[in-house]
C-alpha cells in the first residue's frame, strides 16, 4: 500500500539515511553469527520471534531499536527462505512430521511474539514513572 497525499497522489517513499543503514548492518551481523552458531532454524528463528515482539511491543516505540534489533538482528537471525527449504525438503521426502514441526514452529513463533509483546507491556507497567 503506497502512502497517499492530499487529493489521493501517491507520496514517493523517503530513502534510507545512512544512519539507519548503519543501524540495520550492525544489528545484522550479531543477528547472523548468533544463527550460525545455534545452527537450529527453529531455536533461532522462535528466539527471533520473542525479541521482535519485545522490541515491538516497547512504549513509547522506538525506531532506532526497531532499525537495530528489529530489522537488522531478528532479521539476519530468523530467515523465512531457511524455513521454506525445510518445508520443501521435508515435503520431497514425503514426511508428514517434517510439515508438522514446521506447522509447530509457525505457531510457537506466533506465541513467542505475543509473549514479548506482553513481557515488554509488563515492564513498561513496572518501571518507576518520572514526575514531571
Amino acid at each position: 500500500m503506497t502512502p497517499s497525499g492530499p487529493e489521493g497522489s501517491r507520496v514517493a517513499p523517503l530513502p534510507p539515511r545512512p544512519e539507519e543503514l548503519l543501524l540495520v548492518a550492525l544489528g545484522a551481523v550479531p543477528g547472523a553469527l548468533l544463527r550460525w552458531l545455534l545452527q537450529a532454524d527453529p531455536l533461532a528463528n522462535v528466539l527471533g520471534c520473542l525479541v521482535i515482539g519485545i522490541v515491538s511491543g516497547s512504549e513509547p516505540p522506538r525506531p532506532r531499536a526497531m532499525l537495530l534489533v528489529g530489522i537488522g538482528f531478528c532479521g539476519s537471525l530468523t530467515t523465512f527462505s531457511g524455513w521454506i527449504l525445510a518445508l520443501e525438503r521435508a515435503l520431497g521426502r514425503g514426511s508428514v512430521s517434517g510439515v508438522a514441526l514446521l506447522l509447530l514452529e509457525l505457531v510457537a513463533g506466533l506465541l513467542a511474539v505475543l509473549s514479548g509483546r506482553g513481557l515488554a507491556g509488563r515492564l513498561a507497567r513496572s518501571r518507576p514513572r518520572l514526575r514531571r
